[in-house]
């Protein structure tokens, strides 16, 4: 069978074009930009096309027999692209992402890690546990681990699937599980839920799809995860727990949120019988997935410092890794990059950067340009990153334009400092450089 995916750069739709070709079918896929992921791809033995998805597609045209038999296009696009209304007129089968990949959970044991929060690094911890219990899962995810070879994607030979289920656009819907592991639930993607009320709706719609049979593993702690109704088995776990304190020592990551990540890790194996010893070794030979506080040993010049790489974007995850980094490098100082992503999030949560950002115990708080999603909104003149530190009033907090970042930590920051790179967009690029 012939593949094809629209925004094949894309986390969650690399991963799955790697299963497909994985399983033997010929795969191919567009995006607008190259990136490490379509080399990637690439050096597979997939064949990407780097394209302005603006000018109609011309591959196929008067040729309907070299026409894929599948079209499979990330949710960035949209249903105006030239290229996929090119492919719908001629009858192809399409697909969006979270359509293909809930085909796939109807032919797998599917186990989904969801919240708001801490779903990366909550499915990679699982699926490493997983792996060392020889269950040998399947695992499409959110980032890249090392354990994978550098990406998002694992075949296993066995009946399950591990999911990231992201609640984005309710993308999670379209899948069909048998455990469902909630981590927390907060006021996020406000452009789509437009509040934390039908936020906790989409959750509730989404848990309303287990079997009589299914699993449902939730944080105790979590007011609005306490809203949830259900008729499946309910299990939980609790940062209050007994076992929390022994996680909290033998993990190599830090911070309150990691240790209640790796409890839902338990409380899922837990449920699958698998011997506590073996999770725990697994839980504590973790060191952590790609921008999920992701920490090396770098060079500013001629000066070694300890760069952190970091995808945090909402309040609540900036707030954590802050907490942990501060938790983990005491005495140092800490110089702390970010950048805001999107306008809309950083408008609507405004107030709430305002107050993580003076209680931080950070020395240097950099915060550069937003990151506008390309295709999903405009620049606003309703927030800037300006106006974000004018409000905050701290003078560890400054704004630099991104262009000048580079030079700036050049010139300022030290030997034996610590660098934190934080936010969703394209900063991690600086990280890359130090």
């Amino acid at each position: 069978m012939k593949v094809h995916f629209l925004g094949i750069g894309g986390i969650g739709v690399s991963a799955l074009a790697q299963y497909y070709l994985a399983k033997g079918h010929e795969v191919s896929g567009s995006d607008l930009n190259s990136s490490e992921t379509t080399d990637h791809l690439g050096k597979l033995g997939i064949k990407i096309y780097i394209t302005d998805n603006n000018i109609l597609d011309s591959r196929f045209r008067g040729n309907d027999n070299e026409l894929p038999d599948l079209i499979i296009y990330s949710p960035a696009i949209k249903q105006e692209n030239l290229e996929l209304r090119f492919y719908k007129d001629k009858g192809a089968k399409c697909f969006s992402y979270p359509e293909a990949l809930g085909e796939l959970t109807k032919d797998y044991f599917t186990i989904a890690v969801s919240g708001s929060h801490g779903k990366s690094t909550t499915t990679s911890m699982l699926a490493l546990a997983l792996i060392r219990a020889c269950l040998d899962p399947t695992v499409i995810i959110g980032t890249k681990l090392n354990e994978f070879g550098n990406t998002n994607f694992r075949l296993g030979k066995s009946k399950y699937l591990v999911i990231e289920a992201c609640e984005h656009e309710e993308s999670f819907l379209s899948y069909f599980t048998k455990i469902i592991v909630i981590t927390n639930i907060e006021a996020e993607h406000l452009d789509y839920y437009k509040n934390l009320k039908n936020v906790i709706r989409g959750f509730q719609r989404f848990i309303n799809h287990l079997p009589k049979d299914g699993i449902l593993l939730v944080n105790k702690e979590d007011k609005n995860i306490k809203k949830l109704k259900t008729k499946a088995k309910v299990a939980k776990f609790s940062i209050r727990q007994k076992e929390a304190k022994a996680i909290k020592k033998l993990l190599q990551i830090p911070g309150v949120h990691n240790i209640c990540n790796a409890l839902a890790v338990l409380a899922v194996t837990r449920e699958l019988n698998i011997d506590d010893k073996i999770i725990l070794k697994s839980l504590s030979e973790y060191k952590g997935s790609w921008r999920r506080f992701e920490n090396k040993k770098g060079f500013v010049g001629s000066k070694e410092i300890t760069a952190i790489s970091d995808y945090g974007h909402h309040p609540t995850e900036v707030q954590a890794t802050l907490k942990a980094v501060r938790e983990k490098f005491p005495k140092q100082k800490i110089w702390c990059v970010f950048q805001p992503h999107q306008y809309q999030r950083t408008f609507l949560l405004f107030k709430d950067f305002v107050k993580v950002f003076k209680s931080a115990k950070i020395d240097n708080i950099i915060v550069t340009d937003i990151y506008g999603v390309a295709g999903r909104e405009k620049e606003s003149t309703k927030v800037s990153s300006e106006k974000l530190v004018s409000v905050i009033k701290k003078k560890s907090v400054i704004y630099i334009p991104q262009i000048e970042i580079e030079n700036f930590v050049k010139q300022n920051v030290k030997e034996g400092d610590v660098l934190l790179i934080m936010g969703a967009g394209d900063i991690y690029k600086l990280y890359d450089k130090f």
